[in-house]
């Protein structure tokens, strides 16, 4: 009979398993942090998310922060021509960076499928905003994954990644 070796496997403490949905939570929390104090990002997110993000994760979030910091002008460009006789100082700020984290991953993020995104901006919304919230980010966001759509824009591929029907209107 050969000797059969046991392999003794390391163990080693793992990092809780972070839910995308919650990642976007944060991400919220960190945009209005730095929206409301002006504090660097970095700061902010350490202060709010510590060192609790596995590499996957934290490249996720900094993927998503940075690119709705670096493009915050123009997603409020978008924002303000989605919402016709409605001046963007009156959309609540949380409603706001709801709409941009959504945009922003439907531009930026091209693994997300949008209606993912879509779904995931509408439940935040939900929960966090008012009560008419989820319609309104819902509204918004449709409008302009159509628009892209419509003008082939968008940078997204894969199966499951892209519904090409065009909306009925």
């Amino acid at each position: 009979m050969a000797k059969q070796e046991i392999k003794q496997e390391k163990v080693t403490e793992k990092q809780p398993v972070i839910k995308r949905r919650d990642l976007r939570v944060k991400i919220l929390q960190i945009l209005y942090a730095y929206e409301m104090s002006g504090d660097p990002i970095n700061k902010i997110k350490k202060d709010i998310v510590g060192s609790e993000l596995d590499s996957e994760n934290n490249l996720f979030f900094d993927t998503l922060i940075s690119n709705i910091i670096n493009n915050g002008k123009s997603l409020d460009d978008i924002i303000s021509a989605k919402c016709d006789n409605w001046e963007l100082e009156r959309i609540s700020v949380i409603d706001k960076l709801v709409l941009k984290i959504g945009m922003a991953e439907i531009l930026y993020m091209p693994e997300i499928p949008p209606k993912v995104s879509i779904n995931e901006a509408i439940d935040i919304a939900k929960e966090y905003c008012t009560r008419n919230s989820g319609k309104f980010v819902n509204g918004i966001l449709d409008s302009f994954l159509n628009d892209l759509k419509n003008e082939g824009t968008l940078n997204k591929s894969g199966k499951g990644l892209v519904d090409l029907k065009k909306s009925k209107r």
